[in-house]
């Protein structure tokens, strides 16, 4: 599923996954292929990658992730270093 990580100022990470693991504002989840069609708020946590080149994390600060026909979109409002 091609996945993309975006704040206000910038985009953050774009590509192929085979799952992403989520902060969610209820709780933390996981969206592999063919997920069903969701849109989730985001608590300040790690949001964790699985793709062909490893494992990435990303620490994010809240915002909203919205996931359509295999493609995860995640619109934080900002990514710490």
């Amino acid at each position: 599923m091609r996945l993309e990580i975006i704040t206000p100022d910038r985009k953050v990470f774009e590509g192929e996954v085979s799952s992403a693991i989520f902060p969610g504002a209820d709780g933390q989840f996981e969206v592999l292929n063919n997920h069903a069609p969701l849109i989730s708020a985001l608590q300040a946590g790690e949001v964790r990658l699985t793709s062909a080149a490893g494992r990435e994390s990303f620490q994010v600060t809240g915002g909203v992730v919205e996931v359509l026909r295999n493609n995860v979109v995640v619109l934080a409002e900002s990514v710490l270093a």
